[in-house]
């Protein structure tokens, strides 16, 4: 099922892909149906020709559409591709024509995947035009060949499917840009949220830095002092206490918002974080970590790797892990894989149901600030998370 998922999920990914991977088989059934007409075509070496280069090229496009990223020229170049190809075959074949209709609704859907809504009105008029058109000058051609009524009903009927084309792409095109405008919001949102959150943290860290830990110190201190004139074994546990304290409250302070993040940037804080693990066990953390200075996102990055850390010891129970960050292009790459147990990735959705919402909140933040989550993970074979979040990120 996840295999067939993420088929879908390419393949619908972009409007042009969607019509390549259509086009073949429409061009495949032309052929078919002109094959079991015995339709005698006007000009027959041209019209073979044609279609065996029609569908070649479609064959070609397909492969390439396969390949990302799409160039923003494609949609048009297919569009034109196929309204030469149809008018080609439409002269070639005279009065079979007729026949060919069903190549006629290939124009006006190639255009719908587009969600071009106007220029799927104007094509398919024209094409319904175009057949009548047609039929109108090889009818006058030669005496022979007729108007029948028939045709009259196509004209119809290609104007109906031009309409239904169109409207369903403008249905299409307006629930996209509500669903544009809202992700923008969400993003917006989500941003602040970050924001506000990062800047609680920072100073709540900074209260808890010049109170609570100072006092803890320089109760600490006293009690060594003490500890030298005195020997108490009350007096050692309860200066062991306060060192365990102290040392617990600093690791919470590198967990609200550690300083080396905010002073030196992401790679070091980073950096932190794995000696912080190397030095606690159990976990084995390996790392590659190229320096990206102070990018827009490092404060979700960080959050990211610690977020993924903390999963490979608590839910994966791994034994190692390695994290690797880097610039990759006009972004900044952070992965982290362990070998842990893994999951199924469909029970994130049911994980958010249930109050589990980490990974889930985690993939909504990084898509939020224009982000890419990627998540490869199975039951017994480990989890490998690859996020990357442009630079120029609010």
């Amino acid at each position: 099922m996840t295999a067939v998922r993420e088929l879908t999920d390419f393949l619908t990914a972009q409007p042009v892909r969607a019509a390549a991977v259509l086009r073949p088989a429409m061009i495949v059934l032309i052929i078919m149906m002109v094959d079991i007409g015995h339709v005698d075509h006007w000009l027959p070496g041209v019209y073979n020709t044609v279609v065996v280069s029609y569908l070649v090229t479609s064959l070609v496009w397909l492969a390439v559409t396969f390949r990302d990223p799409i160039a923003s020229w494609a949609g048009w170049a297919s569009t034109v591709v196929d309204v030469l190809a149809v008018v080609t075959l439409c002269l070639s074949s005279g009065g079979a024509t007729a026949w060919l209709l069903p190549v006629f609704f290939l124009l006006p859907i190639s255009v719908a995947f587009q969600d071009r809504p106007w220029l799927t009105a104007v094509l398919g008029a024209l094409t319904a035009l175009a057949y009548l058109g047609v039929w109108v000058v090889y009818s006058k051609r030669d005496d022979t060949v007729g108007l029948p009524n028939i045709v009259y009903m196509h004209f119809a009927f290609l104007l109906w499917f031009a309409a239904a084309t169109s409207a369903l792409s403008l249905v299409i095109s307006r629930r996209d840009a509500r669903v544009r405008a809202l992700v923008d919001v969400q993003r917006r949102l989500v941003s602040e949220s970050l924001r506000v959150e990062e800047r609680n943290n920072r100073d709540v860290a900074v209260a808890l830095h010049d109170g609570p830990l100072q006092e803890l110190l320089a109760a600490r201190l006293r009690l060594d002092e003490l500890a030298e004139r005195i020997d108490d074994p009350a007096l050692q546990t309860v200066r062991g206490t306060l060192g365990d304290a102290a040392t617990q409250l600093r690791s919470t302070l590198r967990t609200l918002h550690p300083a080396v993040l905010s002073e030196l940037g992401l790679t070091p804080a980073v950096a932190e974080l794995l000696r912080a693990y190397r030095q606690d066990g159990p976990l084995t953390v390996e790392g590659e970590l190229d320096e990206v200075g102070k990018p827009p996102g490092q404060d979700l990055l960080y959050r990211a790797a610690r977020e993924l850390l903390a999963n490979a010891v608590q839910h994966a129970h791994a034994r190692t892990a390695r994290v690797t960050l880097h610039r990759v292009g006009d972004a900044v790459e952070l992965t982290v894989s362990d070998d842990g147990v893994g999951f199924d990735p469909d029970v994130l959705a049911s994980g958010v149901t249930e109050g589990r919402i980490g990974l889930a909140s985690l993939i909504t933040r990084v898509e939020a600030m224009g982000g890419e989550l990627e998540l490869t993970t199975a039951p017994g074979l480990g989890t490998r998370v690859r996020v990357s979040i442009p630079r120029s990120a609010d």
